[in-house]
């Protein structure tokens, strides 16, 4: 007889139980109540120490939905462009699965369910998101049954599931051993963190609601350059001058542990598209701690020194985003010397676009900042920039006809035919902080025919951030593929600069923009 393991099982399980979900007419419909059937199945498939028992089990349970009809063959609308990068069933001929099992489920493929359900944004991909909203982790059927339903909604709706760096499939298998041994919640919580990262996506974010736990901040952030950590804001005064914090000064240690070590500790908790952002994620909880007492090693004039510091709670150590005039205002835009506009993206909305405008139509060129996330600003700065329209993006959504199949869609298009439009030259400043609707306007500003990208590799994630929020814990994932015209990626890649510039810690401590310096440069001599 063929044993099984545990894990091929409940792997295996959970992608018949998802397939079922989304293709099956009885299931999609929403007829039956999908997750008790999971739950009245799990024991019997515990149960099972064969390949032959288990298959019997998955071949009876299908058998007692009752009969598909029979539809086939489907045919897709002409005017249907694929992607199909994401779409495998291989699975069907899983070794653990009889011949009969194999053919049942490839006939459910072929006379699926047919959704008259148009996509948007407020797609859910659980179809019922209520049944999982207040589960009991402490039951282990219950921690599956969030597992499954997690790990098929982006097997199925997760536009960018082919560009992760380990195979989905692997995950699911990583997972499943953490999920069963898990002793509390807090040991599933990390279990199924430590799967969202997996999804290398920098919409995603993982948080849980559990209070209790003090938490400490260091008064001051910064980047991550040559694994040290540079100071570049300053977020409580009176404390950073305590300990003579200030802009560029350089932490090299935390509590005897190299930033580099404690950047490598944290891949197990943080979602990033690219290692630029990653890093940029990574300092949050760098300078977080579960202790108000912290060893800090900092680095002056190449000499270490160790200070003991005291941490203080999110409000005392941000106490300049609560102090009146304590955080300086920033320009929406300026006039720089030598006829040259700035635009703060970041700050500038969309009711003082004519303001700017008319104060920069003459200069001989605009520098828009997008180091930042804009309000909604592309349309009418693209508008003034641009001789005529021209479509910035295509996007992949999910073929609902056909789970885990894509369709190309058309997507937006920028300016329109205008001879006053904008004549100089158009340079857009973007790094790790520029991400989702920043990329997604810096590819528009790019049809202005004159612009040229400055700076460094951008978050790279792209298309809208689907929430989805429990009882327990809060997460997203990115639910819209988004490409250039010509189907040139964005996601995990970024915006790659025309003119690669990366801040220096020597750059930051004498107080320079090296990013604007450079663009500056590159508008008086074009290069």
């Amino acid at each position: 007889m063929n044993k099984i393991t545990e894990t091929e099982k409940l792997a295996a399980t959970c992608k018949v139980w998802g397939f079922l979900k989304y293709y099956h007419p009885k299931a999609a419909s929403g007829e039956l109540n999908w997750d008790n059937q999971l739950l009245e199945k799990l024991p019997l498939i515990e149960k099972a120490q064969t390949k032959e028992e288990f298959s019997l089990i998955l071949e009876n349970w299908i058998d007692d939905l009752g009969p598909v009809k029979e539809i086939a063959p489907i045919v897709a609308p002409k005017d249907v462009k694929f992607f199909d990068k994401n779409f495998d069933l291989s699975w069907f001929n899983n070794k653990l699965f009889s011949k009969k099992l194999s053919k049942k489920l490839k006939f459910i493929e072929e006379n699926r369910f047919q959704s008259d359900e148009e996509f948007d944004y407020k797609f859910d991909g659980f179809k019922k998101l209520k049944n999982y909203f207040d589960l009991d982790y402490n039951n282990k059927n219950s921690r599956l049954l969030m597992i499954f339903a997690y790990w098929n909604l982006l097997e199925y709706y997760f536009p960018y599931k082919y560009a992760m760096d380990q195979k989905w499939d692997l995950t699911l298998e990583q997972t499943l051993p953490e999920v069963l041994k898990a002793e509390s919640v807090n040991d599933f919580y990390v279990a199924f963190m430590k799967m969202s990262t997996k999804l290398n996506d920098t919409h995603v974010e993982f948080v849980t609601y559990q209070g209790g736990k003090s938490r400490y901040f260091f008064p001051a952030t910064g980047k991550i350059i040559d694994d040290k950590l540079v100071i570049t804001e300053i977020l409580g005064d009176s404390l950073a001058e305590a300990d003579n914090i200030k802009i560029g000064t350089v932490i090299t240690k935390i509590n005897g542990k190299t930033i580099k070590e404690l950047a490598e500790e944290k891949r197990d908790a943080i979602c990033a598209s690219n290692e630029a952002s990653y890093l940029d994620k990574a300092v949050i909880r760098i300078l977080l701690s579960d202790s108000e007492n912290v060893k800090v090693d900092f680095l002056n004039d190449g000499k270490s020194e160790t200070k003991s510091m005291k941490w203080f709670d999110y409000h005392e150590s941000h106490r300049n985003e609560f102090k009146k005039g304590a955080q300086k205002k920033k320009d929406k835009f300026k006039l720089l010397d030598k006829n040259i506009g700035y635009v703060n993206m970041g700050v500038i909305k969309p009711k003082n676009i004519p303001d700017m405008i008319e104060a920069l139509k003459d200069t001989k060129a605009i520098v828009f900042d997008m180091r930042n996330y804009p309000n909604e600003t592309w349309q009418e700065i693209s508008d003034f920039l641009n001789a005529e329209e021209k479509r910035f993006c295509d996007y992949t959504e999910p073929y609902l006809k056909y789970p885990g199949r894509y369709q190309w869609v058309e997507g937006r298009k920028a300016g329109f035919a205008n001879k006053d439009h904008y004549k100089g030259k158009v340079i857009v400043l973007l790094n790790e902080d520029a991400f989702s609707q920043a990329e997604w306007t810096a590819m528009c500003f790019q049809t202005a025919g004159n612009t040229t990208i400055i700076g460094s590799q951008t978050a790279g994630t792209d298309g809208n951030a689907v929430d989805i929020d429990f009882k327990g814990f809060h997460t997203r994932y990115t639910g819209l593929g988004v490409y250039y015209p010509d189907g040139r990626e964005t996601q995990r890649v970024g915006i790659v600069p025309d003119i690669e510039v990366k801040p220096t810690i020597l750059g930051i401590q004498q107080g320079k923009d090296e990013v604007l310096e450079r663009a500056l440069l590159f508008i008086q001599n074009g290069k």
